[in-house]
């Protein structure tokens, strides 16, 4: 809403007014919408770190005070008291369904998990087998969309007209191409799934099933997992989330949208963090250090510790809370004799308990406890943002919705500063002086130098 309170901004000695905006949750921001339009300047913003780009009702994040709330509703309620699939739900539509309403979105999510038999040779040959999860998975949540016709028009009334069942197949199905991508990575058999189980169990089982061994997973690991994907359903004005935000603005359909996300959070500033963790215990394991050194060195800014603080939180991340707790129960499940795990546990006990990282809050954050977890229970690493894929998706397809459903949408087009050459003229740059043609003068060269629009067309 409009607050009654004003910024005002000194340029080139006059004074401008601009409205201040104030959100549900009291947080404020200056309105520069007309900014250029007023002045002739724009603001620079790198990263856009401190540019709230839309107005969303979707998720709330307070990082000073470690806040963290899906429609309102804070993440440790629905970590204790939810599942992925009621949490997908409310992030989508806004509220939590009521028994009927969740009955029949399970329902639904539950059938759309078979991919259609023309998409298989996609998994015998279509990809090579060094092909990353990550460039499949984009690939194919854009392909699947050309076997439903009706979902993908590019025509926003249309599309939004089907949303409910766009909805919940790409819940469905991401998750089936995610484990079909693993088995044909590994040379598996394809695993179909089973209507007889829930989300998370039925994609470890299409993950971990070997011939002649049917794979059920242990409660804590089924719940472990599903916490995970909970944990990860949105997270604001994220890199990836931008990024389906920014593609939905252009009119272009829910399919087209999510893949863009996937390859945004493909990169290893975004939804690697996880995988690094892992690659930062094996450094460690392959040094004969049991950790102590390298956090040592990571205090004296010579290494990185992967895994602890948050961009966004200043005090301890909401999720790594919810996910210590899981990981703790996986680990005693498991009864893996992983060097790894053990070096992961002495790092987040020194981490916790040295005044260094207490005083910085540096504490273990949720790709820390996700990256143990996912290592536990077998998951490969190139997995691990598949995973980050799979629990994001219904953020990005709420935040699709949310972007479709503006009757008055604009789209996304941000301005720049230009700082490369200055603009020089092309007959100096391309002749020296003294050296232009005699027939500079005809109606060809002019169209070049700023003849008539008739033969400018024309040369072109």
């Amino acid at each position: 809403m409009i607050s009654p309170e004003t910024a005002k901004i000194i340029l080139d000695q006059k004074t401008y007014e601009l409205p201040i905006v104030e959100g549900t949750a009291g947080d404020k921001a200056v309105d520069i919408s007309k900014l250029r339009s007023q002045t002739g300047y724009i603001t620079l913003d790198e990263g856009f770190a401190n540019t709230g780009s839309c107005k969303s009702s979707i998720t709330y994040i307070n990082g000073e005070k470690g806040i963290l709330c899906y429609r309102g509703i804070p993440i440790e309620v629905l970590a204790e008291n939810s599942t992925f699939i009621e949490t997908a739900y409310l992030i989508i539509y806004g509220e939590l369904p009521t028994r009927k309403q969740m009955s029949a979105f399970s329902q639904k999510v539950l059938r759309n998990a078979s991919l259609h038999e023309g998409m298989m040779h996609f998994f015998d040959g279509g990809f090579p087998f060094t092909a990353h999860p990550m460039a499949i998975l984009s690939s194919l949540l854009n392909s699947v969309g050309c076997y439903y016709p009706n979902m993908v028009t590019n025509h926003r009334e249309q599309d939004l007209e089907h949303f409910d069942d766009a909805a919940a197949l790409l819940l469905s199905k991401v998750r089936t191409i995610a484990a079909m991508a693993y088995r044909m990575k590994n040379g598996l058999p394809l695993i179909y799934p089973k209507r007889d189980l829930g989300y998370s169990q039925n994609f470890l089982h299409m993950m971990f099933t070997e011939p002649y061994h049917e794979y059920y997973p242990h409660d804590d690991i089924t719940k472990a997992l599903d916490l995970i994907l909970l944990l990860h359903a949105d997270h604001e004005q994220n890199c990836s989330t931008s990024t389906v935000r920014m593609v939905a603005s252009s009119g272009a359909n829910l399919f087209a949208s999510v893949s863009a996300g996937v390859c945004a959070l493909w990169g290893p500033l975004h939804g690697g963090a996880n995988q690094q963790v892992i690659q930062m215990l094996e450094e460690i394991y392959r040094s004969g250090d049991d950790g102590s050194a390298f956090v040592e060195a990571a205090k004296q800014g010579k290494r990185r510790l992967m895994g602890f603080g948050h961009r966004l939180y200043k005090t301890y991340d909401p999720r790594a809370k919810i996910l210590r707790a899981a990981a703790d129960k996986v680990l005693k499940i498991v009864k893996v004799k992983d060097p790894l795990l053990d070096i992961a546990q002495r790092l987040e006990d020194m981490a916790r308990s040295d005044d260094y990282f207490i005083s910085r809050n540096l504490y273990p954050n949720v790709d820390f406890y996700s990256g143990i977890i996912l290592k536990a229970i077998g998951m490969p690493t190139d997995m691990f943002t598949v995973i980050f894929a799979i629990g994001r998706m219904p953020g990005w397809i709420a935040h699709w919705r949310e972007v479709a459903s503006q009757v008055k949408g604009r789209i996304s087009r941000p301005r720049q500063v230009y700082v490369g050459a200055p603009i020089r003229d092309y007959v100096k740059m391309r002749y020296r002086e003294g050296e232009i043609p005699s027939d500079w003068e005809s109606d060809d060269h002019k169209s070049l130098g700023g003849g008539s629009s008739e033969n400018a067309s024309a040369k072109a």
